[in-house]
């Protein structure tokens, strides 16, 4: 019995190992045919199989095959259909931006031209009709009315400002000036020249405070608590202000004169090349519509004062040269490369910086239709400025000193001799006053159809930001610290009139709605972007993101960027 069981028991190794044996067996067969396939397709195995592999290497790595495949190797640009279409788009974005800024060049052009010829016709017969009723009105018995209205207020103090600083120009001595800058070097020259560029920004940004200042002291009714130090040194701040701007652009219509009048034109040069630098300072920065539309009106600015720098620059050759004709054509060639450098260095670098920021085109005549709105709103009988002013706050452009060097120019260097001449001056005052009044036409009604096609008939009937508004926005801007706020809401107090209060709320409270804004607002400045990054914001004090949680300001329409009190085109 156990002889049977040993027996069966070695049966069964011997069957195991001759499994084994037989799996050990397949399992070399099998490698050796994987071996000899390897072997073929590396080329090592018979010499048959070997040199057959070899010839076929050698064919697929001939020169000849690869070249035939390079020339006929294709791709499908429609596999990658967005960002071929996103790329034409933008080469159709920058070939319309010559034609869209030019659009809203001309239109603010005219806007600073219709805002300097204010200053030469209308305001000499406002004030005079001012003057006329400061001395009729006691006469005729009304002594519960006012003597003058705020405006004709301001336009007296307009008026005293311009005789005075006249005055005082006067005394300036042009001439002396010229030969005091020409004996300068050239690198000195093209310092100093940068020099005050940077100071008539910031004079220009500074300079409309001060006389708003004066303007309000001078009209704030006389029942509210005296904040302020007097009407007669705000006067004083203001003529100070005016005659020293004067002097600034003086000095700086010299040294181009100076480089007009250089032998080899290398001043002239240098400072042209300057407007290409200004290329670099801009393009390369990053911008929102509302940074572009203050770079915009900047350039509008910019280019106006250069046109009245290049007709004093004229006016002055033309005197040295007994007004002889033939010398204004020596001038010409140099004041067209002037202006066609001014505005190819305008054209490439709004060009530049809409294709970096990807900003379309379209966005010019947003700006074109908000110049429009302060035209318009302007010249509504409830309007709380005038519209040079508003247009000095908007743009920069200040036409008290500018319009004060030009007289100066003019008065010096044309001689009125004799009735005929007299009769000349008073022609030319009537041609500029209907010049001034065919421009206000042909301007007002042109904003009205930007206006219109704009859809901004509404905002005409808003009323102007009240004090409470202006200080919950100030207050607003200056808390840094809530842990959550929501955007401004519109509180109608019992009055009926809308003020703008700040509302702080829990984190797990949702956004309101957004608020209509304001119509304008001088003192309010861009604090957002208002690009799709405000949609995450993210919370200092827990570290979440959320559509709900607000630590920024509102968005700022554009109605509500004005002064360019951000010198250079500074972005935040």
């Amino acid at each position: 019995m156990a002889d049977s069981v040993s027996t069966g028991a070695g049966e069964e190794k011997d069957t195991e190992k001759d499994d084994k044996e037989r799996e050990r067996r397949d399992f070399k067969v099998d490698g050796n045919r994987e071996g000899d396939g390897v072997a073929e397709t590396l080329g090592f195995g018979d010499k048959n199989g070997g040199s057959r592999s070899k010839k076929r290497q050698l064919s697929d790595l001939s020169l000849v095959r690869f070249i035939s495949a390079e020339l006929t190797r294709g791709y499908f640009l429609e596999h990658n259909e967005a960002k071929y279409t996103e790329r034409r788009e933008r080469v159709y974005t920058c070939l319309r931006i010559p034609k869209e800024l030019e659009k809203l060049m001309t239109f603010g052009f005219f806007l600073c031209l219709d805002a300097f010829l204010h200053v030469f016709t209308l305001l000499p017969l406002r004030v005079l009709l001012a003057l006329l009723r400061f001395l009729t009105l006691p006469c005729c018995g009304l002594s519960g009315s006012r003597l003058l209205q705020p405006a004709q207020v301001c336009d007296v103090l307009k008026g005293l400002i311009m005789v005075l600083c006249y005055s005082m120009m006067s005394y300036v001595d042009y001439s002396m000036m010229y030969h005091l800058i020409r004996g300068q070097s050239v690198i000195k020259l093209y310092i100093i020249y940068n020099m005050l560029e940077v100071a008539d920004r910031l004079f220009s940004s500074f300079g409309q405070d001060i006389l708003d200042a004066l303007y309000w002291t001078a009209t704030e009714p006389k029942e509210k608590k005296r904040a302020h130090i007097g009407v007669i040194p705000h006067f004083l701040m203001a003529v100070l202000y005016v005659f020293l701007h004067s002097i600034l652009i003086m000095v700086q219509a010299t040294t181009l004169n100076v480089a007009f009048n250089s032998h080899n034109k290398s001043l002239l040069t240098i400072m042209m090349s300057n407007n290409f630098v200004e290329i670099k300072g801009s393009v390369f920065k990053k911008f929102e519509k509302n940074n572009l539309f203050q770079m915009s009106n900047s350039d509008i600015k910019e280019r106006f004062t250069n046109y009245i720098l290049l007709l004093i620059v004229c006016l002055r050759n033309m005197e040295q040269f007994s007004w002889n004709p033939d010398h204004l054509w020596v001038l010409f060639p140099d004041v067209i490369m002037v202006m066609a450098s001014e505005v190819a260095v305008d054209v490439v670098k709004h060009a530049f910086i809409t294709k970096f920021n990807d900003i379309s085109a379209d966005v010019y005549g947003e700006y074109r239709a908000s110049l429009a709105f302060d035209l318009v709103s302007s010249r509504q009988k409830n309007a709380y400025t005038d519209y040079s002013d508003s247009v000095s706050r908007r743009m920069g452009f200040i036409p008290l000193p500018l319009a004060l060097l030009l007289i100066r120019v003019v008065t010096s260097s044309v001689k009125i001799q004799g009735s005929l001449s007299f009769m000349c001056v008073l022609l030319f005052y009537l041609g500029i006053i209907t010049l001034k009044v065919l421009n206000s036409i042909i301007l007002l009604g042109t904003s009205c159809v930007f206006v219109k096609e704009a859809n901004m008939e509404q905002k005409l009937f808003d009323p102007p930001p009240s004090a409470a508004s202006s200080r919950a926005n100030s207050r607003t801007h200056r808390t840094k610290h809530i842990p959550t706020s929501l955007p401004q809401e519109q509180v109608t107090d019992k009055a009926g009139v809308s003020s703008t209060t700040a509302v702080f709320q829990p984190a797990h409270i949702p956004e309101s709605p957004a608020p209509t804004l304001p119509t304008s607002d001088s003192d309010t400045f861009l604090t957002t972007p208002d690009d799709e990054d405000d949609s995450k914001i993210i919370n200092t004090d827990t570290g979440m993101e959320g559509d709900g949680l607000k630590h920024r300001t509102p968005k700022k329409d554009l109605l509500e960027i004005d002064r360019f009190t951000i010198c250079g085109n500074r972005i935040d």
